[in-house]
């Protein structure tokens, strides 16, 4: 028995030293313009504020693209993972760690500019044939709750939302912040003025880096000093002045 008790409390040690060697890993997604790749580099407004912060901090984490579903999995399930950018909602707030905010933004529905009638309400747009979002995420089940009952969330990417605006498959579409709609605009060379952003406030919030709970204290106070100093120093701020290109209406 005294063997067996040793055994074992040496298998203990064992396992909670590996979870402690587990080294750490950022995920994010690719929503521009927070985070994506172009021309096979990572790149975007929340890239540049991680990468400022981890060149403080000293930290040399490795950082890993995936899907949206993936990467939130990944934070919910990987030891020691850190994800940005992830907006801060009641439902996650006691799941993860916080550092942030990165930056507050609004999500409100767009439609073409032209051959429709403005729209201006919830009302009308529970009216409408169809709304598309993305397949998956906040804005979906913030619709759903709602009530909406014509939405399409066939959209695996957000260039798919406006490719389906532009060619008449839909009458409005839902997925992304105003400066995710100037930076989709530019990329896909939609001119001023030919889409309509439509003054429902869909969604408000904060974006914030999430750590799973396991990640160290010291590590989370760490970052989070590491972006007051940008802040303070007006690189927080400078950073986001090179994405926030508002699209004219």
């Amino acid at each position: 028995m005294k063997y067996s008790t040793t055994t074992a409390a040496l298998i203990c040690l064992l396992l909670g030293t590996l979870a402690r060697a587990e080294p750490y890993q950022v995920v994010t997604e690719d929503w521009a313009p927070y985070n994506y790749v172009e021309n096979n580099q990572l790149t975007g407004m929340a890239t540049e504020i991680v990468e400022a912060m981890m060149a403080l901090t000293g930290d040399h984490f490795d950082v890993v693209v995936l899907p949206s579903m993936r990467a939130s999995l990944s934070l919910q399930n990987r030891p020691r993972t850190i994800m940005y950018s992830m907006f801060r909602t009641p439902e996650r707030e006691p799941l993860y760690k916080w550092v942030g905010p990165i930056v507050e933004e609004s999500i409100h529905p767009y439609q073409l500019a032209q051959g429709r009638p403005p729209l201006y309400s919830l009302e009308q747009l529970r009216k409408v044939e169809k709304i598309t979002t993305r397949h998956a995420g906040l804005v979906p089940k913030r619709l759903h709750a709602l009530g909406f009952t014509n939405l399409d969330s066939s959209a695996v990417e957000s260039v798919q939302l406006y490719r389906m605006l532009l060619a008449g498959r839909t009458d409005v579409i839902v997925g992304d912040t105003d400066a995710g709609v100037a930076f989709y605009s530019r990329q896909l060379n939609i001119g001023p003025g030919f889409l309509r952003q439509i003054p429902v406030e869909i969604y408000r919030s904060s974006l914030y880096i999430a750590f799973s709970p396991d990640c160290e204290d010291d590590v989370v106070n760490a970052w989070a000093r590491a972006l007051n100093t940008l802040r303070e120093s007006g690189e927080l701020e400078r950073i986001q002045r090179r994405y926030e290109q508002p699209t004219e209406q």
